[in-house]
């Protein structure tokens, strides 16, 4: 037998691990056209493909995108958290991107890629520092790597809904810091790994997944605090290092990001709509995948499942941590399903702010992960095999055999789910064969890596329904209808894309849209655009010059641009006739005391929004009070942070903003500030004295700046001790 020792065998790993990610996303990398598939069509494209391009657009021209018009009929993009906005890998894409060929379906697609890539390798070296020096580390770093990478959780929904896999990659860098840090004594610069790769995973734009992995790595390094006897004044000190600094490094997205979680819809859910979780038949995905729902995410296989509970029972080291873990969250998976959400809603500060509780999974696919790396060393290294594990083995798999058979009971019938609980049960008798043989045989260790790999890639292939055989620029929507619209640069106007341009697509090309599928969204402008206020209400308030909808006519002042048809059936382009501009002059107030008498106020069917003004705040301006319309304004600058406009009014009046209403939003009429007033339960507006103005809106937030000021000094200090540790190092080498 060949012997590979030292840095030939690390680099025969990394090359396995890296080559079997090529293997998996072949058809991502395939130059071969027919050969190519693509990343299906939704909140990849809909949201994430398209936030990307306007961020590329922004960023290559030069300009930072803090706010954008084009989706939610406004909304601030740098607090947007799912915009990932200064995310440094995103900014990686964009300015390879622009290095290349543009902006691309594709190029988002190789930034997931190579997302998982890192996880891999990261995971593989966070076991293998974990089980340093036993003989069989380097096999379950393998294992560990495997079943992180490639189970159900990592290949189902998260490359579709990329910034939660983006921000989930970093758990393995964060837990190797803490690792270090509390290895032998106390050390505290490891522990700035650990808040870097906590900044990283909140800039990522998915803060569920971030706030469970920040509670993750507190509670660890509380266990391993704990387990070393080390003062209680090192983890407080610690965990209070590594947590400033990872809110330093993401201040620049953190603080617009809070400013605007507050205004938003999300703020007001209450616990019937945030405790949504997994059904308890759900947790037999454990043991079979793809037969009670779309994707398995507590998935990882038989073999890793099996692995996982070897390290548990014989008491590996970390075993006991990483298991409490895996059965923490997978009860609290459940959500309202099961007892520990409930129990915990009031408990845990930040927990109000998330729903949908089964993406703890998340959490137990990665200590299950580190579970079967742990339980690998040890079944190869133990110094005695016992005789005892081969019962262990047969009686491990015939619970999985009976479980498995229970599964059919329930499951819903068709020829795919058999395929899947015939190869589950083949493959718990190959467990139960390869474990025992591996105990007594070192020699078939490369075995059990393949058999790991051959039962994930196998369910992975065959169970996948992210990928559409496609070419991936085919994905992005193209419909006639949206160059009908591109056509009109008299801007500003808005449209209502329900149809035809959907999603996130205004942000794309540019197009203002009042539709959106952001997850966050101004309350006050959504509950003008969505909740049962006429269409037309919304249409008038903010701009609107075109519809789509089947509608053969508007039942408002319209003409039929262009007839066709979207992924829904037909639809027309409809073009307003009278459309209210962007700067609308009014002469007659009415003021209410809160953003829901204002939406009564404008379901009369006898109110002019027109003619009268909706304001919160009594203006300090004398007006005629005569319901007159006068057009005596002219946008003559529109930008996304930057509006200029040209006013001419024979008398005092209010200038109604189709501008939603929102922090760090200033105007100056003439150069001199003003106050913005909030209108219609969502807008903007000015007292305008009467005489010839001109009025500048600028988005500058103080959150904005604040944030980047921190942000910027604490990359450049953290990037000025890298260098210097890199210069002292090679320096110790030269002495």
């Amino acid at each position: 037998m060949i012997r590979i020792d030292g840095w030939r065998r690390e680099t025969l790993c990394v090359l396995i691990l890296t080559l079997l990610w090529l293997i998996f996303f072949w058809r991502l990398f395939t130059p071969v056209l027919a050969q190519q598939a693509a990343l299906v069509p939704g909140d990849f494209s809909d949201q994430f493909v398209t936030f990307g391009a306007y961020q590329y657009a922004r960023f290559s021209a030069g300009e930072v995108p803090l706010w954008n018009p084009y989706n939610n009929g406004g909304m601030p993009f740098i607090a947007d958290t799912q915009a990932a906005a200064f995310y440094p890998p995103r900014l990686a894409t964009i300015a390879l991107a622009n290095w290349s060929s543009g902006w691309t379906y594709h190029a988002l697609e190789l930034e997931m890629t190579f997302h998982v890539l890192f996880y891999v390798l990261a995971l593989y070296a966070l076991v293998r520092r974990m089980t340093l020096g036993a003989r069989g580390s380097h096999v379950g770093g393998l294992i560990a790597a495997l079943v992180g990478g490639f189970g159900g959780y990592m290949t189902g929904y998260p490359p579709l809904q990329l910034a939660l896999l983006e921000a989930g990659v970093w758990l393995p860098l964060g837990v190797l810091g803490v690792f270090e840090a509390t290895r032998t004594e106390f050390r505290w610069r490891p522990l700035l790994l650990t808040g870097l790769a906590l900044g990283l995973s909140w800039m990522a734009g998915h803060p569920q997944t971030s706030f469970f992995l920040t509670y993750l790595l507190v509670a660890f390094f509380a266990f391993r605090v704990i387990a070393a006897r080390l003062p209680v004044l090192m983890w407080l000190g610690g965990t209070l290092l590594f947590g400033l600094m990872a809110v330093a490094l993401v201040a620049v997205t953190l603080f617009p990001g809070l400013e605007y979680l507050i205004q938003t819809s999300r703020a007001g859910f209450d616990f019937d709509e945030l405790s949504h979780g997994f059904p308890m038949r759900d947790l037999l995905q454990l043991f079979v995948p793809g037969v009670f729902s779309q994707w398995s995410p507590l998935w990882v296989g038989l073999g890793g499942l099996g692995l996982a509970l070897i390290a548990i029972v014989n008491r590996v080291s970390g075993a006991r941590f990483w298991g409490a873990v895996a059965l923490f969250a997978l009860v609290f998976s459940l959500g309202g399903n099961g007892p520990l959400y409930p129990a915990l809603f009031d408990l845990i500060p930040g927990l109000r702010f998330f729903r949908g509780q089964e993406r703890a999974a998340y959490l137990v696919a990665n200590s299950m992960a580190i579970l079967a790396g742990l339980g690998a060393c040890y079944w190869t290294t133990a110094p005695k095999p016992d005789p005892r594990r081969v019962a262990a083995s047969v009686l491990g798999v015939t619970f999985v055999l009976i479980a498995i058979k229970l599964i059919d009971w329930q499951a819903p019938i068709s020829a795919g789910s058999n395929w899947v609980l015939a190869g589950s049960a083949a493959f718990a008798l190959l467990w139960a064969a390869l474990l025992p043989t591996v105990a007594f045989k070192p020699q078939y260790l490369p075995l059990l890596v393949a058999a790991i790999a051959l039962e994930l890639f196998g369910f992975g292939f065959y169970l996948s329904t992210n990928y559409a055989v496609v070419q991936p620029e085919m994905l992005i929507n193209r419909n006639p209808l949206i160059d009908a619209v591109r056509l009109d640069t008299d801007v500003p106007f808005r449209v209502d894309g329900a149809r035809v341009l959907r999603g996130n697509w205004g942000s794309y090309y540019q197009i203002a849209d009042i539709q959106g599928i952001s997850p966050l969204f101004l309350k006050g402008p959504q509950e003008i655009i969505e909740s049962g206020l006429p269409d037309e209400r919304a249409w008038e308030l903010l701009s609107v010059r075109y519809v789509y909808s089947d509608w053969s006519a508007l039942n408002v002042p319209s003409e039929l641009v262009v007839e066709g048809s979207d992924s829904q059936g037909l639809v027309n382009l409809h073009r307003l006739t009278a459309q209210r501009p962007f700067a609308h002059l009014v002469y007659d107030a009415v003021v209410v005391n809160s953003d829901e008498e204002a939406r009564q106020t404008m379901a009369d069917v006898d109110f002019n929004p027109r003619t009268t003004v909706i304001l919160h705040t009594p203006i300090p301006l004398d007006l005629p009070m005569s319901p007159i319309e006068y057009y005596g304004s002219t946008v003559t600058r529109f930008s996304p942070e930057t509006v200029e406009i040209d006013v001419e009014t024979p008398d005092n009046a209010i200038l109604s903003l189709a501008q939603v209403d929102y922090p760090g939003w200033r105007a100056t009429i003439d150069g001199q500030s003003a106050q913005l007033v909030r209108a219609y339960g969502g807008l903007a507006a000015l007292a305008m004295p009467a005489g010839h103005h001109t009025v500048t809106l600028v988005y500058d937030p103080l959150t904005y700046r604040i944030g980047a000021l921190v942000s910027a000094a604490t990359w450049l200090s953290l990037a000025g001790y890298a260098v210097w540790l890199v210069l002292k190092a090679v320096s110790r080498r030269r002495t």
